[in-house]
């Protein structure tokens, strides 16, 4: 397989490291992130220079790109030291567009013209993890509505979108394979209330607990097929991780090359840094895991692009590019020495950002578990 870019691909990141350098200057994102503000004003660039709508389908006026430009896209926000909030519309319309009704992409894509985010995924509980079949929040139906109670923990932009994707349990159903729905609630609804958490990264996006009191849903709000929410959830992470992973390398690609360049400008000991030994092993362990990286996210885009099942290889992928991504990053730190750990160099936004892979879509942990299982099915016995 050919990973060399298109003409049309180098145009669109060469317009993007353009709009980067007018509407995102490293300055913009240090005090977006210092006020733990949404970054409005780039997403609005982006969305009015045409980012918002690549990966759409014509019919509702978007831009039909395949997977592999919209992880470049991801990953060169990420290696200029973009927000790691943004662009997250590739995993978010594909599931739409997957499992969602008339109405529902409708409503999305409004959303995505202008470059704000329609939904946010209520999977988490505080007793259903990573494990999906712990889950609590039911539904059940009353007078020809749908009442949903319960409670949902991390989901992120809960404060912001106007809809959520609600994962539920239908307690009358004792057959745990058909026992489980999803539901577009508004998030405006009566009994829903919305509680941001304080959390160590992320400082962009507000991650919250979300509380489900009695809340009155219709029928045709149904999202996908009832009883089939499990399989729809797993299809919805694939692209997902996979996303994550190109941000996890586009994230290692900053720390390298601002750590590389801080190594041919530290004077020590009467010469550069980069001249010390340690110092290139350190440069060249980076430089191979983000080589094996992209190697990987560009892989995975490319079997999804032909229709390959990627199950397998997105979880490994996320598996392997969120952990090398803490390393690299933790290791630009180390070069960087004290001025790394300041709050005045992005590095140390990167090294809070990027530990968060590791545990939302999916924890490393269940990598192993998806990817080992599926491996071990495919050889046979």
């Amino acid at each position: 397989m050919d990973f060399r870019l298109s003409d049309e691909q180098l145009l669109l990141l060469e317009s993007l490291d353009e709009l980067m350098e007018r509407e995102c200057p490293p300055g913009y994102v240090a005090e977006c992130d210092r006020e733990g503000r949404f970054p409005t004003e780039f997403a609005q660039a982006l969305a009015d220079n045409g980012f918002g709508m690549l990966g759409v389908p014509e019919e509702y006026g978007g831009v039909p790109v395949d997977t592999l430009t919209l992880m470049l896209v991801k990953e060169r926000l990420m290696k200029n030291g973009g927000p790691i909030c943004l662009f997250t519309q590739p995993f978010l319309v594909d599931t739409v567009l997957s499992f969602g009704s008339e109405e529902q992409i409708a409503i999305t894509m409004e959303y995505v013209k202008r470059g704000q985010v329609a939904h946010c995924s209520g999977f988490t509980e505080p007793n259903a993890g990573s494990d999906n079949s712990g889950l609590e929040t039911t539904f059940e139906r009353r007078g020809g509505k749908v009442h949903i109670t319960g409670q949902k923990s991390f989901i992120t932009n809960a404060d912001a979108a106007p809809f959520m994707m609600c994962l539920t349990r239908d307690p009358h159903q004792a057959d745990p394979r058909k026992a489980f729905t999803t539901w577009w609630v508004p998030m405006d609804a009566p009994g829903i209330k919305v509680s941001p958490i304080d959390k160590i990264g992320w400082h962009m996006s507000n991650t919250c607990e979300v509380y489900l009191d009695d809340v009155v849903v219709e029928e045709k709000d149904i999202f996908g097929k009832e009883g089939e929410a499990l399989k729809q959830t797993m299809k919805n992470f694939e692209v997902e991780r996979l996303l994550m992973a190109s941000a996890s390398l586009g994230q290692a690609e900053c720390a390298y090359e601002d750590a590389a360049l801080y190594a041919n400008r530290r004077m020590q000991f009467g010469k550069t840094i980069g001249g010390f030994q340690l110092i290139q092993q350190k440069i060249t362990d980076m430089a191979i895991k983000i080589e094996n990286m992209r190697n990987l996210v560009y892989k995975c885009a490319w079997e999804h692009d032909n229709g390959i099942a990627i199950r397998n290889s997105s979880a490994m992928t996320k598996l392997y590019c969120a952990r090398s991504a803490c390393e690299v990053i933790d290791d630009a730190l180390q070069i960087m020495g004290g001025i790394g750990y300041t709050n005045d160099c992005r590095i140390s936004r990167l090294w809070r950002d990027a530990r968060n892979a590791r545990i939302g879509g999916g924890t490393d942990e269940i990598m192993y578990h998806v990817a080992g299982r599926g491996l071990l099915k495919a050889v046979g016995c």
